[in-house]
């Protein structure tokens, strides 16, 4: 196991019916003034939004709304937010929504804590120091955004989607009610779903780390039970255990508690922001749902153990120890195979990408990633275009 530090200062208010404590929590933590930033108008029509701003008028605090948070967030609106809240004299930002409105009120509070344009920060050469404090009010269970340290943003100028990792990006406090993610269709709870899982075996699937059996049995638990919860929500939208335990899962996939002793390199989803910035109306679960299944194919060979340890603990295939690589693929095909039953795309072309696409999604990963991407393996363009092969 390597040294690690690990800092999770979210506190996480959890449970049905906890719109009431924002207003009174947020003035305790000295709110006055508050941003509330949100998507389109589900948030209005499911009442949600009507019971926060309730809460935060009962607590004597005065509130600004923005609106208009799209799938894959964008720079324009950050700007737009960064603006609004400067003009306004807001102080505190409640995000009501999912891991793109907590990611745009990520920018636009690092924006008007440092007076930088949040893009500067996505090359990584310098991290924000401040933001404004943020609180969110969860309503898909997917990214984890509600305690993670990362944001990622969309340049719809340039096509580009980036990712700024800093201490500053974690909320001050985060509210999970489950029943707010009763509505979520089934296509977006199976983006969810994967995403989660995907936070956690990327940090499991890792070449540095070494022995870490108890990150590992974590990490292995919550993907245990997210595909079981998973499942149980896909049938039954309203099974609020079933919620429950996929809205916490999301918010421990991403907080670091999973991957404690080893190294975070992300190279799918690296993969995957080249997929969702080329076409935006590609969902990034459904990217990586797609994306996954082919980079463990390519690079299975490289680190047979740990993906064989995955199949057999985590998706139940039993252990070939004399022929563990027969162990390993079989796991990939096991989890392509759960993918598939809750209704995610497994195949580049259910996202509208052609092989004449590879060359440029290639060209354009590895500038985001200033050279080839790490992995197991250094992923040059000639490796991810093969990985773009067995994606077909």
């Amino acid at each position: 196991m390597q040294n690690f530090s690990i800092h999770t200062t979210t506190e996480v208010v959890f449970g049905r019916a906890i719109e009431a404590e924002i207003g009174p929590r947020l003035r305790a933590l000295g709110a006055q003034r508050v941003l509330v930033h949100f998507g389109g108008g589900s948030a209005r029509a499911s009442g949600l939004l009507d019971r926060v701003e309730a809460s935060l008028t009962d607590a004597g605090l005065t509130f600004v709304e923005l609106g208009g948070v799209s799938p894959n967030p964008k720079l324009s609106l950050v700007h737009e937010g960064i603006a609004l809240c400067q003009r306004e004299g807001v102080d505190w930002i409640v995000a009501v929504g999912g891991g793109s409105v907590i990611d745009s009120a990520k920018g636009i509070g690092m924006g008007v804590a440092t007076g930088c344009d949040p893009w500067t920060f996505t090359t990584g050469q310098a991290l924000p120091e401040a933001t404004l404090p943020i609180a969110t009010v969860l309503t898909l269970a997917a990214s984890g955004s509600e305690t993670s340290n990362s944001c990622v943003l969309t340049n719809e100028q340039t096509r580009e989607k980036r990712g700024i990792t800093s201490q500053t990006n974690r909320p001050r406090i985060s509210f999970l009610d489950p029943e707010n993610t009763f509505t979520v269709s089934k296509f977006q709870t199976g983006c969810g779903i994967v995403d989660i899982m995907m936070h956690t075996i990327e940090r499991y699937l890792t070449p540095q780390g070494g022995e870490s059996d108890l990150t590992d049995r974590l990490a292995e638990g919550l993907l245990i039970a997210t595909r079981d919860a998973g499942r149980r929500a896909i049938a039954d939208p309203c099974d609020y255990e079933a919620r429950a335990t996929l809205m916490w899962a999301g918010s421990v996939s991403h907080n670091d508690y999973t991957g404690c002793g080893r190294t975070r390199l992300f190279p799918v989803h690296k993969l995957e922001h080249e997929l969702s910035a080329f076409r935006d109306e590609i969902a990034h679960g459904a990217g990586l749902s797609v994306l996954f299944p082919a980079w463990a194919q390519y690079e299975v060979e490289r680190d047979v153990p740990r993906f064989a340890q995955l199949a057999h603990r985590v998706f139940g295939v039993e252990m070939d120890f004399a022929q563990p690589l027969r162990t390993a693929r079989e796991g990939i095909c096991t989890m392509k195979r759960f993918f598939e039953e809750i209704g995610m795309p497994v195949h580049l072309g259910e996202l509208g990408i052609r092989p004449s696409d590879y060359q440029t999604l290639a060209a354009n990963t590895l500038r985001a990633a200033n050279g080839p991407v790490k992995s197991y393996s250094l992923l040059d363009e000639q490796a991810i275009c093969a990985i773009y092969r067995l994606a077909e």
